[in-house]
């Protein structure tokens, strides 16, 4: 990884990148999670698998404080013979959204970098200045938007790209759920239908007496993304969401908001201790009534995730 002082190159030009594209919308937002690195979508340049990581703090382990830090990774190497290597050289871009220009930096001492089973990836700690890059008038950072590319080997546009947006209260991103004979109910847990944001399916995960640490004391509610299961290695969902528990009685709804990550390892997420047992069953706070529980789930961010060619 370069440092990004000595030996980098930086030039401006109009043509944009020819292998990958990545653009992040509502960037803000996207700190907000507070990720240390966003890895991209998977995309082929010179017959070979890549992926951008971004780390948009800068990479705290490398020399990247107050910096954004953008490396190219080689990927799939599993499938290469024994001692295999992979010669490449690469530029990694910044869109200039003001004069429509693109910020090209690449080594300048060496640019045909060496990837190997040692050597994985390469790029630049220090690619832009935090400073420079937030200042909207510089034009990297334009209405919380930003473009990021590379550019390996010979020049042939696949026309691949990801747009990554943060999305505001997607459409459809809520689901009232009326569960009737809730005193019947002798399962550990029981599953809403399904609803879907942001092209992905969603529902809502209710254990009656309690999931986990809190079987038996808590009403525990989940918001579980349908078929996260078979999620890419590495891909991840982002959502802000509210649960709810409703008093039919009072209008003194209990709800709770989280904010995770959803992987294929971790695609339930929520509140094994929702609300105590005791509260729930006390007719005169009317969560139960007529003998119905009435759920709701709200999505009100959720990262989405598109590849175009």
């Amino acid at each position: 990884m370069s440092p990004g002082g000595h030996g980098v190159k930086r030039s401006e030009r109009d043509l944009p990148p020819m292998h990958y594209s990545l653009k992040i919308e509502s960037f803000s937002l996207l700190l907000k999670t507070k990720v240390e690195k966003y890895e991209s979508d998977v995309f082929e340049a010179g017959g070979h698998k890549w992926r951008l990581c971004l780390y948009p703090n800068g990479n705290t382990k490398g020399k990247g404080n107050g910096f954004v830090s953008l490396y190219l990774q080689i990927e799939n190497t599993s499938n290469l013979p024994h001692l295999w290597e992979v010669n490449a050289e690469f530029k990694l871009f910044v869109f200039d959204q003001i004069n429509n220009k693109y910020l090209t930096v690449q080594e300048s001492d060496g640019p045909v970098k060496r990837f190997h089973e040692m050597k994985t990836e390469w790029g630049f700690d220090q690619l832009l200045s935090l400073e420079k890059f937030n200042d909207a008038s510089n034009g990297y950072l334009v209405k919380d938007c930003c473009v990021f590319g590379a550019e390996i080997f010979v020049i042939q546009p696949t026309g691949k790209w990801e747009l990554l947006s943060m999305v505001k209260k997607p459409a459809n991103g809520s689901l009232k759920w009326k569960i009737e004979n809730f005193s019947k109910l002798d399962k550990s847990s029981y599953l809403s239908k399904a609803f879907t944001a942001g092209g992905r399916s969603w529902r809502i995960d209710v254990s009656p007496k309690g999931n986990g640490v809190a079987k038996g004391d808590s009403l525990s509610v989940f918001l579980e993304l349908v078929d996260g299961g078979k999620l890419p290695p590495k891909k991840t969902v982002w959502a802000e969401f509210k649960l709810r528990v409703l008093d039919q009685r009072h209008d003194k709804h209990v709800e709770k908001t989280a904010s995770r990550w959803f992987t294929s390892s971790s695609h339930t997420r929520g509140f094994p201790k929702f609300m105590p047992l005791g509260d729930l069953h006390e007719v005169s706070k009317g969560y139960v009534w007529n003998d119905t529980l009435i759920v709701e789930a709200e999505i009100l961010t959720l990262s989405v995730s598109k590849l175009f060619s």
